[in-house]
């Protein structure tokens, strides 16, 4: 019988050769069981929006055609071209016809008008364009302060060719169309100044360039096709772009109305070559 000893020593040497049987080497990996994973808050009964399955990306590998990106790209482009000829277009038109400085602070008195003159011609606005003018309006059967103003005029006309070298266009405007025809206008302004210009139309056409003028004028003391026309006595100073840049009243005399007008032309003529 062996000692109780060696018994002893050889259980423990099975032992541990067990243990190191269930021990595995370094370099083996040691598999686990794998628990089940059930998130919580989730249903498992399949009747949850997250037991869908997942939508799949639409394949969107054909390309578009050509065309399709080459029609709108030159229809934008003729569009912008067009846009651009046409805004050059207006500009070299503005450039040409008009002075630049025509183009801006246009005048609040004013406007076209569509008159005859003397010789039965046609007159608008447009034949005053690149000229200082004067205008006045009045009537030839004025008895008194009518011829006054005519002859200042006159004198002025005079006055700014002789000392000042500057020529200007004077207009008169009659009031009194009813009466005035182109053949007593002539008659009427050769005794002052065959220069000053007799302007005359319809009844209409008076009215508006009078209104466009803020002139006022009526009939006062009519008995029969004797009458006496009221009316306001200013004259406008009118520059070559058709602004009226000075208004001038009954008690100008000639000397200061020629210095007026003179400054008006000098002021000008600086800032246009500034």
């Amino acid at each position: 019988m062996m000692p109780a000893r060696f018994i002893k020593l050889s259980l423990l040497r099975r032992l541990g050769a067990v243990r190191a049987a269930e021990v595995p080497p370094p370099w083996q990996t040691r598999l686990f069981p794998v628990r089940g994973y059930q998130p919580r808050g989730y249903s498992t009964g399949g009747s949850s929006k997250y037991d869908r399955p997942m939508r799949q990306p639409v394949n969107e590998s054909n390309p578009r055609p050509l065309i399709y990106y080459i029609v709108p790209s030159a229809v934008l482009a003729f569009a912008g071209l067009a846009t651009y000829v046409h805004y050059n277009d207006e500009k070299r038109a503005q450039q040409t016809s008009v002075p630049k400085r025509c183009t801006t602070n246009r005048p609040a008195i004013g406007g076209p008008f569509k008159l005859y003159d003397t010789e039965n011609n046609v007159v608008t606005e447009s034949k005053l364009r690149g000229n200082w003018t004067l205008m006045y309006f009045g009537y030839t059967s004025s008895p008194d302060a009518g011829p006054a103003e005519v002859q200042k005029i006159a004198d002025v006309v005079k006055l700014l060719e002789s000392k000042y070298d500057i020529k200007i266009k004077p207009l008169f405007i009659t009031i009194d169309p009813q009466r005035d025809s182109p053949a007593q206008l002539k008659e009427y302004l050769s005794e002052f100044d065959p220069r000053i210009i007799g302007l005359t139309g319809s009844i209409s056409a008076v009215r508006q360039i009078a209104q466009e003028y803020r002139i006022f004028f009526k009939k006062v003391d009519e008995i029969g096709q004797d009458y006496v026309v009221e009316s306001s006595h200013n004259m406008y100073l009118l520059d070559p772009c058709l602004e009226t840049v000075r208004c001038f009243g009954a008690e100008y005399e000639a000397s200061d109305l020629a210095e007026a007008i003179t400054m008006e032309v000098q002021k000008a003529s600086s800032s246009s070559t500034n």
